[in-house]
């Protein structure tokens, strides 16, 4: 079966490999369409410490039930519509006994840590597939870079009279946008290009700010009535972001922080102490952030084609890889077509 493979950086190849044999606890799934994501572009870029060469990467998938192991429940069947959940759970680190095992400790993730969905065919634990069947295969490819975005979402606690600020438009930063609105906050969304932040508002952020034309801090206050936002989620990762977040949130706070940032981040933590804030890490999503997303997408509303940059076939791959690293501030979802 074909499979696309990063064997070293700027480096990415159509291999052979054998079709997967599936266990009695496992479910066969034939990929219809994958999405490349920002860890794919880093692992591409040779920026991405947490991937061995070579790898197989992918983990946003939207997949078709081609057989079930004896061992899997009936909920699913043969010719289902289905997306991933990519992360893998130890269930005996201190997250996970604590229920949060999205972030495990020891989370090997389809792609990065393992090997992953940009092949034909995968077999995988029933667990970890997620009926989607009142979605394409096409929209379930989304699902889950916006699920990341709803869980910082819940975790920052938003509710109806919170002011969000969401750093970032891109997958990630528009689940944040889209979650904050359903919950009925005010959405201020901050990125650098006008497009992203057109397609913000009409996905539910009130106010749009370009962070490279505009006086971030004067605006806030215009929109704030000088307090700040009661929330800032950061989905970028880069040192003046993370700086941004913790300046601009109101006194007492919540700053969630998605992004990696790639080198050291200072900061006057005087602001810690002085606003008392809350500064919290999100790390993946849990399975009811996945269900949540299918439930916003089953509503129609979401306009899918605009989130997807292009559609590639397994040996334009590489071309349009290359292409997103020479622009990757233009490039939502760059989506591989198996079928």
């Amino acid at each position: 079966m074909k499979a696309i493979q990063i064997s070293e950086p700027s480096v990415m190849t159509v291999i052979d490999m054998a079709e997967p044999t599936m266990g009695d606890n496992e479910v066969l799934l034939k990929m219809r369409y994958v999405g490349f994501c920002g860890s794919d572009l880093n692992t591409f870029r040779g920026g991405n410490p947490m991937v061995k060469m070579p790898v197989v990467p992918g983990h946003e998938v939207g997949a078709e039930i081609v057989k079930v192991g004896s061992n899997v429940p009936d909920g699913l069947k043969p010719g289902m519509t289905v997306t991933v959940n990519p992360y893998t759970n130890c269930g005996k680190c201190a997250s996970c006994r604590n229920g949060r095992v999205n972030a495990c400790e020891h989370n090997e993730t389809l792609g990065v840590q393992r090997w992953g969905a940009m092949r034909e065919y995968i077999a995988l634990p029933w667990e970890k597939v997620i009926p989607a069947t009142q979605l394409t295969p096409r929209t379930c490819a989304l699902i889950e870079p916006m699920s990341v975005g709803f869980h910082a979402v819940n975790r920052a606690q938003v509710t109806d009279i919170d002011v969000v600020m969401v750093i970032g438009c891109g997958m990630v930063g528009m689940g944040a946008v889209v979650r904050s609105a359903l919950r009925g906050a005010t959405v201020i969304a901050a990125d650098i290009d006008d497009e992203k932040l057109a397609l913000a508002k009409e996905m539910g952020a009130t106010y749009a700010i370009n962070t490279k034309t505009e006086n971030v801090h004067a605006r806030l206050q215009e929109l704030t009535a000088g307090f700040g936002p009661d929330v800032v989620i950061e989905a970028v990762g880069s040192p003046m972001t993370y700086q941004m977040a913790v300046n601009e949130v109101a006194f007492t706070g919540r700053v969630v922080c998605i992004g990696y940032a790639k080198s050291e981040v200072s900061f006057q933590t005087k602001y810690f102490v002085q606003k008392e804030l809350d500064i919290r890490g999100s790390r993946n999503a849990q399975p009811s952030d996945f269900r949540a997303v299918i439930h916003y997408l089953e509503r129609g509303t979401c306009p899918v084609d605009r989130l997807i940059s292009s559609e590639v076939k397994p040996e334009k791959a590489l071309d349009a890889m290359q292409e997103w690293s020479a622009n990757p501030g233009k490039v939502f979802r760059i989506l591989v077509d198996f079928q």
